[in-house]
């Protein structure tokens, strides 16, 4: 399942399971988060007639730093990935700040992605009454190198079933907390700048327009009061197709893996 390939001069690390209809799946962006996160959910969607891939983007994982580290570089890093891959379309999954960066693939290049699952992204909801900002996506992490102890505090807090945060989970996290990826961090979090779309239409207003089929998931129990600001974004878009997902904090996919294989694969496989 493990393999590598060259995008861009880099070395990309990537996960992939099934054959079928195409689907790249997009970590989010705490310090530590890699390919890995997806593991216990590739077999469950492969078995869906879906060839799953779950790259670790440059700055992550085992794939080799890039000069860029913004979101916007991330999501140039897609198609370049697909056609590394030879994949002409392909469906996304978009974890935390990765589902963002799906929703603008699609609007941007529609002809290259076939569907969107969302998983957990604060910005794509919108601001409770009296917010002027929705919040913004998962960057956690800390000033330094983190110890295993603060890893493991840091992936239990994305976590309702902590017990998940197994000693394996932590140790693997940790590793990919340290060296060229704590440097990739702190180059992320002193390049976030300006915000390409201050000022502009916030981007939960752009779900509407999304040319391909979409699929929102959110754990009732995540930050941000998702579940408060989802109900909203039901309300003011009832066309959604917006889920909550009992019992599951910001890691959707492990809280939850039973029900996010079955409603994202299902959704994928269809016509």
């Amino acid at each position: 399942m493990e393999r590598s390939l060259r995008v861009g001069g880099l070395n990309v690390r990537y996960l992939e399971d099934g054959e079928g209809a195409p689907v790249i799946l997009l970590h989010g962006a705490s310090l530590g988060s890699s390919a890995d996160v997806w593991t216990r959910n590739l077999p469950a969607l492969a078995a869906q007639r879906l060839r799953v891939i779950a790259p670790d983007l440059p700055g992550f994982g085992d794939s080799d730093n890039p000069q860029d580290h913004s979101v916007a570089y991330r999501r140039r890093f897609v198609p370049a990935f697909m056609d590394a891959l030879d994949i002409p379309r392909a469906s996304l999954i978009g974890h935390s700040q990765s589902g963002r960066v799906a929703v603008d693939l699609a609007l941007e290049a529609p002809q290259r992605i076939a569907k969107v699952v969302v998983l957990g992204t604060n910005s794509l909801l919108p601001p409770l009454p009296g917010n002027s900002e929705a919040a913004a996506d998962g960057e956690e992490g800390a000033n330094s190198e983190p110890t295993l102890e603060e890893s493991r505090r840091l992936l239990e807090s994305n976590l309702f079933h902590r017990d998940l945060a197994t000693e394996e989970a932590v140790v693997l996290r940790h590793r990919m907390s340290l060296g060229k990826n704590f440097e990739a961090f702190a180059a992320r979090k002193s390049s976030r700048g300006a915000k390409a779309d201050k000022g502009g239409e916030p981007p939960w207003l752009r779900l509407a327009r999304c040319p391909v089929p979409l699929l929102l998931l959110y754990g009732e129990q995540d930050r941000g009061q998702a579940a408060r600001r989802a109900a909203l974004a039901k309300e003011l878009s009832p066309q959604l197709d917006l889920r909550l997902l009992p019992r599951c904090a910001h890691l959707v996919q492990w809280d939850a893996a039973d029900a996010f294989a079955e409603l994202a694969g299902r959704f994928l496989a269809g016509d």
